[in-house]
């Protein structure tokens, strides 16, 4: 029994690492948690379940991936408030909470839907709600308490960001998710939800949906491609076990690695529109300017030599590039705008 309990811990930590370096909280517990399952398990029952409901709360809402996609909330929070000196916090927490009850949501909709198909890849069968741990009904009602609660708080901040919240979960739940084993279009779809955190900042700071905002969302928008192209070429043959369609041409070959490039050209474009002068409130120092474009060159450069060797391990490099590129470009623009 022991046996069986570490082996399924580690390839859960597993798969947290590979996805989710971008949370070093996550990190941190998948390596605190292996270490304590390779001691003599002492602990009662009880502190076992605790620890395993936990866990799979974790699991289920997809943590590491919830606490990137709030930390991409705040970015755009920050660079909406007027004036550091006044930042309301509470509004902020009612953001970082609200914003991860809708993500945490979205991701448990999304494992009941697809508990059949993830029993399927070995990077998702080991999940709640496939391996058998937590029942679908439970998972459902977890979803729906995290939906209710996420609308509320984000409702509290204004109305216009509850809007786009609830927005993001529809179209990831029921437009999104069922196009996945019917085309490669549903990359195009989930784009639309997967950029709206960043967005969703600015409006919860402002109140107001404009260019500045519509500038944030279109740079996560094309970020979407290359790095969700890139996951999909060195898990093509674990996607292909449930029939997902994750590249614009079906294959691992240069037709993909040439969109990836082209929409990371675009992703670099979009960055730079702050520089411009066009962009409202929104704006960048030319500085700032220079560093996003070496960091869009850095980028480039790993879609590239995607492009020229197509392997696995070119395109897992260019995903967490990516992850790099979109945390450093927000902190990028949250320095700029204090220090100028």
């Amino acid at each position: 029994m022991k046996l069986f309990y570490n082996a399924k811990i580690n390839k859960t930590c597993v798969f947290y690492e590979l996805f989710f370096a971008k949370s070093l909280s996550i990190n941190y517990f998948c390596k605190s948690l292996k270490k304590q399952t390779n001691q003599t398990l002492n602990s009662t029952p009880n502190s076992l379940s605790i620890k395993s409901i936990y866990a799979d709360f974790k699991a289920i809402t997809k943590a590491g991936l919830a606490i990137s996609v709030v930390f991409s909330s705040i970015a755009g929070f920050l660079l909406g408030v007027a004036d550091f000196q006044a930042l309301q916090w509470v509004v902020l927490l009612k953001l970082a909470v609200g914003g991860y009850c809708m993500v945490g949501a979205s991701n448990a909709y999304n494992q009941v839907i697809e508990k059949d198909l993830d029993a399927l890849m070995d990077r998702t069968k080991n999940r709640p709600v496939p391996a058998g741990r937590m029942a679908p009904n439970v998972a459902l009602v977890i979803a729906s308490i995290l939906t209710i609660i996420g609308v509320v708080l984000l409702y509290s901040i204004n109305p216009k960001s509850a809007m786009f919240g609830a927005i993001s979960i529809f179209l990831y739940t029921s437009i999104y998710t069922p196009l996945k084993t019917i085309t490669s279009l549903s990359v195009f779809v989930g784009a639309f939800p997967g950029a709206i955190p960043f967005m969703l900042g600015w409006v919860a700071a402002t109140g107001n949906f404009g260019i500045e905002a519509g500038t944030l969302f279109l740079i996560q928008f094309f970020w979407q491609f290359p790095h969700f192209w890139a996951i999909g070429w060195f898990l093509f043959e674990d996607y292909e076990k449930a029939g997902f369609f994750m590249l614009p041409t079906g294959k691992k070959d240069r037709g993909t690695a040439l969109q990836i490039i082209l929409y990371t050209v675009w992703l670099i474009i979009a960055s730079l529109l702050p520089c411009l002068g066009y962009t409202g409130q929104l704006f960048i120092s030319p500085i700032a300017a220079v560093l996003v474009f070496l960091l869009g060159l850095w980028m480039l450069f790993y879609a590239v030599k995607l492009y020229k060797l197509r392997t696995a391990k070119a395109a897992r490099t260019l995903m967490l590039v990516s992850v790099s590129y979109i945390t450093l470009l927000q902190l990028i623009y949250i320095f700029d705008k204090i220090l100028r």
